[in-house]
């Protein structure tokens, strides 16, 4: 089997050591990433190597709707052997060793290093540059040491995350979009209902947007990141302009101001309301109807301020949003040429 959707980044193509497995509906590999033996691609989930490498050895396992990605030019993200991600989780731009289990909602941010043998509970966040030693489980945000674990037990513990994956039910068809040329919606993303997307703004792999009551508006040069899943059951969901939306968010009926950054895997409740120029730290939560105020880092499960937001952090979080407007339009090429 190959990716339901395969793309270069700058001349480059991922390369398969032997077919996959299995491949799963819209599973997307993109890039200079090098797949080993005995691979198996959940429903949606994505490889997205566009400014660094992944590399990933044999027996790999990553279920529905989880993320592999990079940091431009600054971290690959290295996997060994006999690895097994769950559902709904994040790999960013980390070292990951062999016969490792990373179970479901788990984020591995830049930077981290992860040994031999080692077992990522369900939710936990670990953080950047963190080093888990071999031989322990980890759990909580940051992911601390909670006990020792032996290799049969994390392989038995992998089995059993694959045998509990299941399948994800079909989804509706998908409207189909018409947006402004300026505009990039990937193939492999899935929009329903009153969307509006303003100009040079960008919808990456797998995400998927239904605005079932109120309208999802976003903003002129916004980036909505791989695996995002916006609802609308309520008012609607309001996404200023030059904002990011990181992976596998979840956002229901709530306001976003301009030039803000929604990190890796945060959870925004409905009626949250986030000023201009905020950065919600990965893995973040807000309770319903919180208001996060401008000018600062906001995180923790609530949010809660942790610091100004810095001149160094406001030119980092503008460098992505011009990142994301030229992915758009890159992307938008490599598809036409696929046609």
């Amino acid at each position: 089997m190959t990716p339901e959707l395969i793309l270069p980044h700058e001349g480059a193509l991922p390369v398969f050591s032997a077919r996959p497995v299995w491949c799963g509906r819209a599973s997307t590999v993109i890039g200079d990433a090098t797949l080993g033996a005995q691979a198996w691609l959940g429903d949606y989930s994505v490889i997205r190597a566009d400014g660094d490498r992944i590399v990933i050895g044999e027996r790999f396992w990553l279920g529905h709707r989880s993320t592999v990605h990079i940091a431009t030019n600054t971290y690959p993200t290295l996997i060994g052997d006999r690895v097994t991600v769950g559902r709904n989780a994040v790999v960013h731009a980390c070292t990951v060793g062999s016969d490792v289990v990373i179970e479901d909602d788990v984020i591995v941010l830049d930077g981290a290093s992860v040994e031999n043998g080692v077992l990522i509970e369900a939710g936990a966040t670990v953080f950047p540059r963190a080093h888990l030693a071999a031989g322990f489980a980890y759990a909580g945000s940051p992911a601390k040491a909670v006990r020792a674990i032996s290799l049969p037990q994390i392989a038995e513990q992998a089995e059993r995350l694959r045998e509990a994956s299941g399948d994800l039910p079909a989804l509706p068809p998908a409207d189909e979009p018409d947006p402004d040329p300026s505009v990039y919606v990937a193939r492999t993303a899935r929009l329903r209902g009153r969307i509006a997307l303003g100009a040079g703004s960008t919808v990456l792999f797998s995400c998927d947007l239904h605005a079932e009551v109120g309208p999802i508006v976003v903003g002129a040069n916004t980036n909505i990141q791989d695996n995002t899943v916006i609802r609308t059951r309520g008012e609607g969901v309001v996404l200023g302009r030059d904002t990011t939306v990181g992976h596998n968010v979840r956002l229901a009926d709530c306001r976003i101001g301009a030039r803000s950054l929604i990190g890796i895997g945060c959870v925004v409740a409905p009626g949250t309301v986030i000023a201009d120029d905020v950065l919600l730290a990965a893995g973040a939560t807000t309770d319903p109807g919180q208001l996060l105020e401008g000018g600062h880092l906001w995180g923790g499960r609530p949010a809660r301020i942790l610091g100004v937001l810095d001149a160094e952090k406001r030119t980092m979080m503008a460098r992505v949003v011009e990142g994301y407007v030229a992915h758009g339009m890159a992307y938008r090429q490599a598809e036409a040429a696929l046609a």
